[in-house]
């Protein structure tokens, strides 16, 4: 009668299996945690993110912090404990990410959206948070693995490193150019690749420099490099292109230089234009 009826469970689950991740509604939220957090540290963490007594929990291993990071910057950034926590809450359709950090002291916001939508996610809102002060070099990895469960879909191993590798790049050369330059830098020239798809490192460099001249900041040969052998591996991947370039129009009022850009300029020289005018005509007023 015990085997008839645990036959009769499996066969129950396979026709009408649990529900998955996959029927998350607009406004449903997962979790992600260090693994090395204490219980109260946890608590505490659930507290801050609001989340729901219910909340799907997904834990993040400070052996798949090394597996994303490890190839990228040094083994005691990364550090033999897993931290840093994230919650991912589904935003409405078409709505791009948002991202807001706490405790997090050397990726920023910005880096977050870029390397997040190299690696395909969209339509979230973001939070990431640690108890103590950290890099946080290790959310990325929490948040993409959260993503694929939430979303129901794999992100290719490839593109996952590649967006860790995005992650890091981008804190590197914030460290020469500042935070705010190199995030909107990576954001400029993706969506330079996204129009015109470079065929070459030639190419790929004009478009670098463009970017760099726009922001005005200077770049070293070996940044130069560096950022070249990134956005070939990038543009050698199977990236939605298209999808890439919606979501960064989408984030573009998040990426804080945006208003130092050509097309931001553009922008600030039309209110310029408008004050001239108006404080000409004010004065011919009294002339």
């Amino acid at each position: 009668m015990r085997k008839l009826l645990i036959l009769l469970f499996s066969i129950c689950m396979f026709i009408y299996p649990i529900q998955s991740f996959a029927d998350m509604a607009e406004g449903d939220m997962i979790v992600t945690l260090g693994e090395n957090l204490t219980e109260v540290q946890k608590n505490g963490l659930l507290s801050e993110m609001g989340a729901p007594k219910d909340v799907q929990i997904v834990t993040v291993s400070n052996q798949e912090e090394h597996q994303y990071l490890g190839k990228y910057i040094a083994k005691s950034l990364i550090g033999t404990k897993a931290i840093s926590s994230s919650a991912i809450t589904i935003a409405p359709k078409g709505s791009g990410i948002t991202v807001k950090t706490k405790n997090i002291n050397w990726v920023t916001d910005e880096m977050y959206v870029n390397a997040l939508i190299t690696a395909g996610v969209k339509d979230a809102n973001i939070y990431i948070t640690a108890p103590i002060s950290v890099s946080g070099t290790a959310a990325l990895t929490g948040i993409i693995k959260a993503y694929e469960i939430s979303a129901d879909k794999t992100i290719p191993e490839e593109v996952k490193q590649a967006a860790n590798q995005e992650m890091v790049e981008t804190a590197k050369l914030g460290d020469s150019i500042g935070e705010e330059n190199a995030a909107a830098l990576i954001a400029k020239v993706k969506e330079e690749i996204a129009k015109n798809k470079p065929k070459n490192d030639e190419e790929l460099r004009k478009i670098i420099e463009q970017a760099a001249k726009d922001l005005n900041v200077s770049l070293s040969e070996k940044e130069m490099q560096r950022l070249i052998d990134l956005f070939n591996k990038l543009k050698n991947l199977d990236i939605d292109w298209n999808q890439v370039s919606d979501q960064l129009n989408k984030a573009k009022d998040r990426i804080s230089k945006f208003l130092h850009s050509e097309e931001g300029q553009g922008f600030l020289e039309k209110i310029k234009q408008f004050f001239i005018w108006l404080i000409d005509w004010i004065k011919s007023i009294f002339s």
